[in-house]
């Protein structure tokens, strides 16, 4: 993974704290509130849909996958960090591939496809007769400073799509210790999760 450059800007004590605490998650030692620290192209980083540690089998349910909601400091292409103190930073000159909930939209539905659990899969609007939506919240995405892991945690619903009625809830929680590489730690906790939510789903289609 590409390391970051740090800052030229004068930081506070509790700042430079953190870098620190950064530094030693393989973050290069640097992140910014905002904007990106200099003036590169940032990085760009994908997620990827497992095709692994699913066991396989074909289902007889159609479901459609709507994108996730998410809080403005999630709806981005920007890699989050949760602070010790309850803030929100920003990896410096990275960015993911798309707006995170596009992103995992996409990646979910080509995760159900891998596994072939489900007989059809789509989005909204793809003219389906889906027996279901799954619709979900991107709760948390990013690196938790204080624990040093990748954190993703999503609520997940399994909607009638006629009547409208919730047939099922569950909130998913994966944590990969980042020490290495933040961003593919934060990969690998993503896929964990998708898994997880492809099994559930599956079991109740």
């Amino acid at each position: 993974m590409m390391g970051f450059e740090m800052s030229n800007e004068r930081a506070s004590p509790a700042a430079l704290s953190r870098r620190s605490v950064l530094a030693g998650l393989g973050l290069g030692g640097a992140f910014a509130l905002g904007g990106c620290s200099s003036g590169a192209a940032p990085a760009t980083y994908d997620l990827a849909a497992p095709r692994d540690g699913i066991t396989s089998g074909r289902g007889k349910g159609l479901i459609v996958i709507a994108e996730p909601q998410a809080l403005q400091a999630l709806d981005s292409n920007r890699v989050v960090v949760m602070t010790r103190g309850g803030g929100i930073a920003y990896l410096p000159d990275v960015q993911l591939s798309d707006r995170l909930p596009k992103l995992f939209q996409v990646r979910l539905i080509q995760t159900f496809e891998n596994a072939s659990r489900i007989q059809a899969v789509g989005r909204p609007g793809d003219r389906l007769l889906p027996v279901a939506q799954i619709n979900s919240e991107i709760r948390a995405f990013g690196i938790d400073e204080a624990s040093g892991e990748a954190l993703a945690e999503i609520s997940v619903k399994i909607v009638n799509d006629r009547s409208g009625r919730i047939l099922a809830g569950h909130v998913f929680t994966s944590r990969v210790p980042a020490g290495g590489s933040a961003v593919a730690a934060l990969d690998l906790a993503n896929q964990a999760l998708m898994r997880d939510i492809v099994k559930w789903v599956s079991a109740r289609i």
